[in-house]
Order: C-alpha cells, then sequence, then structure tokens
C-alpha cells in the first residue's frame, strides 16, 4: 500500500510539472524594444519633475507597486503618499541632479539604471554626492520606477 502511494504521489508529481512547464512554454511576453539612451532619459523625466517642485508630478514616475529607499530618511515609502511626503520635504531645498557614471542593464520590458550622482540644492547652496539605483518596469505605454535606492557616498573626496 505504502508503495502505491508513493507510485501515485511520483505520478502527479511528473504530471503537475509537465502541466506547468506546457503553460510556460504557451506563455509569450512581448518585450518593448529600448536603448540605453532611452533609459538614460528617464532620469532625466525625474529630474525635470524635481523642478517643478511638486511632489505629485515626481511621484508619477513610479509604478504604484514600488519601493523608494531614500538618501535622506531611513523610513523606505511603499505608497504613493508616502513617497509624496518625502518628496514634499525633499524638494523644499530645490534639488538638482546630474549623472556622474551610469550602468545601465536592459531586460524584457525591464531596465535598471544604476551609477552615481551629484545634487546641487538651489536654496541652501549644498552639493551631494551619492550612488543610485531605479529599477524600471514597461507598464505597456510607459516606463516607470519600480525601486530607487540612493546613498550618500560614504568617503569625502
Amino acid at each position: 500500500m505504502k508503495s502505491l502511494t508513493l507510485i501515485a504521489l511520483a505520478v502527479y508529481v511528473v504530471l503537475a510539472g509537465s502541466a506547468s512547464n506546457a503553460a510556460q512554454a504557451t506563455r509569450t511576453e512581448s518585450c518593448k524594444v529600448t536603448t540605453e539612451q532611452e533609459i538614460a532619459s528617464l532620469f532625466d523625466r525625474w529630474n525635470q519633475s524635481l523642478q517643478t517642485g511638486d511632489p505629485h508630478k515626481v511621484v508619477a514616475n513610479y509604478a504604484e507597486r514600488s519601493i523608494l529607499l531614500p538618501t535622506v530618511s531611513n523610513k523606505p515609502r511603499l505608497t504613493p503618499a508616502e513617497r509624496e511626503e518625502y518628496f514634499h520635504h525633499f524638494l523644499e531645498d530645490r534639488p538638482s541632479g546630474k549623472i556622474d557614471l551610469r550602468f545601465v542593464e536592459i531586460g524584457c520590458n525591464s531596465a535598471v539604471d544604476a551609477g552615481l550622482y551629484t545634487f546641487t540644492f538651489a536654496k541652501t547652496g549644498a552639493v551631494v554626492s551619492g550612488r543610485y539605483t531605479y529599477t524600471y518596469r514597461w507598464d505597456g505605454s510607459k516606463w516607470l520606477i519600480t525601486s530607487h535606492h540612493s546613498s550618500v557616498m560614504p568617503e569625502k573626496k
């Protein structure tokens, strides 16, 4: 009886695996054709939204389900309201960013832009160098940020 149960279990596992593989084999995904230049331009779009001073316009760059791990806060921002609250304070000093070094990796409907950037704050005159990573997902009509990590450079120049 025990061996019959084991055989039945083995057959079930094989059939379930075959059904899963068949479903994956028939599922196709259309990949958005893109370039490194297009992905690099997404930072420019984000940076231009900073220039508006409107946190809502900055948050519009992020997917509904995304995470912001910001430079000047220990709190991860998981909702649009939390991201908007963060940018409301961040924008007070009128930041403007520029890319110093960039690495872009492109996948199917996803991309990563990582590197080094410098922010200049018009209100205070402060200049801050940092590291960044943006991950993007194509939603069928536009690229949206799915994760954004930023941190101040740990060593002074």
